[in-house]
């Protein structure tokens, strides 16, 4: 993985703005910590900070390669998993390589071949941009479920794009300025963002399945792939042996790595799949003890409660798990005082307030992985495509408009100003992103309206909520310069399981009962039984006490960028409370009273270090 950047300007010449490049590619330096690299035109620049995870000595970028009269030149961010079948083809027609195994190699051949049809060929991750210097076109692309990060930007002449927004703001052509549009993705769908909204104004993010062009005709974008709606007709055991196939081809294929490599185990079904399989290969392969990894909080055994979002505590099932696998594991034990203090370090991450504490424990949690491994598997995805949220299993949830991981919206938006709810009317912005997604979602002719109903909700959280995870899980990881991959986001088997009616995905009476019935002969009874706990939180009475002192700190300093947002004398009863402002979640699973507190951090550190002028 690496991080991307560049410019193109018709009315500048770049080779006098070295100054400039050089600060947007060192931007994106922790994405890409082993080796840098800038290539200029008159009028194009690319930018590239490389993680070196396959191919070490020939995976330099930018990479140029020549056919007649055009230079192609390629800066890549991603993980190509079938290379190897790539590079056949090209080389059956006549195409020379000259890295060993380089897939930014086979992707910039690809394109020089096929065009924009090359990515209907790829399987991985992935954001690119290729420049045609004889055409002067530039071709961007981000992979189909988004995995990636791709955000871009026009300032009169100049078009701009790079891997985060921080790219971006490092060329003095853009400001860190936010309209009444970037405020509701903030204090309405935050720590969610519309997609392709990049909440600072002008910055745009390319959606997930697009691709863009930009010359001097102007800007195109286009939608390359999407899901689509079909008949399933396959019987119950072919479907379960179908996933079992795609989910073990994905993981092997994802184990491709020149440097250390792990897997994040929960103990919960999704991550000892991956571990299962990822372990089975390793032992065919005659290699070393796979090593996997876990997350905890110091004296959490002594204060979790459980509930109804998170039955049960992970450890006893991590070390069940490992034992069962034979892996080596590693446990990282998180405290309180660091959770508080990583919390700025998440926002930098991010560029953007996020998921407050499963942010900053994220962070800390691969900062330390990155000292043993380059490369880690995650079961992010699962819940989305199989249907493992409470939402997919309650009526009410799907009898309601609105989205079903934002509960309690009332109770937030009575803790802001009233001058901020009349300038960006929360409730009217959340209700038309909810409906312009329903209304995307793609259909199935006859479908029944409760069937119908439930593909909205698939929809809705492969869109909006895997989205937020996968940002969360690419933009903490990379900023510690770790590479994260996502074998349920394998297009292959979200298409196959997009169509798999409900009743087969809940066979058994259980939620992501396929599932569970495609892993039957690989992970032990009382495993593939456990109900669903999300990522862990601490319970630890310290982090809400912490988080309250800061915030009342901040309601005390008149120079607070917050305090004009705020219903600050809400805000500070709610601090001095000792009952609950939310009995559920106002966010997810896991973001309650505590982690509201973390979000009015974040706010409002973000607003004071990226110096936001709102606009």
């Amino acid at each position: 993985m690496c991080g991307i950047t560049g410019w193109i300007d018709w009315e500048k010449d770049l080779n006098q703005q070295h100054n400039v490049l050089e600060a947007m590619t060192e931007a994106l330096f922790s994405r890409g910590p082993d080796a840098g690299g800038i290539w200029i035109s008159t009028h194009a620049f690319l930018g590239h900070r490389r993680l070196i995870v396959v191919d070490p000595e020939g995976g330099e970028q930018p990479m140029t390669r020549k056919r007649g009269k055009h230079t192609y030149v390629i800066t890549y961010n991603g993980e190509l998993y079938n290379t190897q079948e790539l590079r056949q083809e090209l080389e059956n027609r006549g195409y020379v390589f000259f890295t060993r195994n380089s897939d930014t190699e086979a992707l910039l051949l690809a394109y020089m071949e096929w065009k924009t049809d090359c990515l209907k060929l790829l399987n991985g991750i992935f954001s690119f941009a290729i420049w045609d210097d004889y055409e002067q076109t530039l071709f961007l692309a981000r992979d189909r479920l988004g995995v990636k990060p791709l955000f871009y930007t026009q300032r009169g002449s100049a078009f701009l794009f790079g891997s985060e927004p921080k790219s971006l703001l490092a060329n003095p052509l853009v400001s860190a300025e936010v309209d009444e549009e970037g405020l509701a993705e903030i204090f309405a769908l935050g720590p969610a963002r519309t997609p392709g909204h990049g909440v600072f104004r002008g910055i745009s993010e390319i959606k997930p399945g697009h691709y863009l062009f930009f010359n001097k005709s102007g800007l195109q974008l286009h939608r390359y792939w999407t899901l689509k709606s079909k008949p399933h007709e396959e019987n119950l055991k072919n479907t379960a042996d179908k996933i079992r196939w795609l989910l073990k081809d994905t993981v092997e294929r994802q184990l491709i790595s020149d440097v250390p490599l792990c897997v994040l185990l929960s103990g919960g079904l999704d991550s000892s799949a991956i571990a299962a399989f990822a372990a089975s290969a390793f032992k065919h392969e005659g290699k070393e003890p796979l090593h996997t990894y876990s997350i905890d909080y110091k004296d959490n055994e002594s204060y979790f409660r459980s509930s109804s979002y998170q039955p049960d505590a992970d450890a006893p099932w991590v070390e069940y798990m490992s034992r069962f696998l034979g892996t080596i594991h590693h446990k990282v034990t998180i405290d309180i005082p660091a959770l508080v203090e990583a919390l700025e370090m998440a926002v930098k991450g991010r560029d953007l307030p996020g998921m407050a504490d499963v942010d900053s424990s994220l962070y800390l949690f691969c900062r330390e992985i990155k000292k043993e491994a380059v490369v880690a598997l995650s079961g992010e995805a699962a819940d989305e495509i199989f249907g493992g949220y409470p939402w997919f299993h309650s009526e009410r949830a799907l009898e309601q408009e609105g989205f079903p991981w934002m509960r309690g919206v009332q109770e937030r938006l009575r803790l802001l100003s009233p001058e901020l709810r009349k300038h960006i009317r929360p409730e009217e912005y959340i209700l038309a992103r909810y409906q312009e997604t329903v209304k995307d979602t793609p259909r199935l002719p006859g479908e029944n309206p409760l069937e119908a109903r439930r593909r909205e909700m698939f929809y809705l959280n492969i869109v909006w909520f895997m989205s937020t995870l996968l940002e969360r899980k690419d933009r903490m990881s990379m900023a510690n310069g770790l590479e994260i991959r996502v074998p349920y986001c394998d297009h292959r088997l979200v298409e196959y399981v997009w169509n798999i009616p409900w009743e087969i995905k809940i066979c058994g009476g259980m939620a992501k009962g396929i599932l569970r019935r495609a892993l039957a002969r690989l992970l032990p009874a009382k495993v593939l039984s456990r109900r669903k706990s999300p990522y862990p939180k601490t319970h630890h009475p310290a982090y809400l006490a912490a988080v309250k002192r800061r915030v009342l700190e901040i309601l005390e300093d008149p120079g607070s960028p917050l305090l004009p947002l705020i219903d600050a004398k809400a805000v500070r009863a709610m601090a001095l409370s000792e009952g609950k402002t939310f009995n559920h979640p106002w966010f997810g699973q896991l973001m309650g009273d505590a982690q509201y507190f973390a979000y009015l951090i974040e706010i409002d550190f973000w607003l004071r270090s990226y110096r936001v002028a709102i606009v």
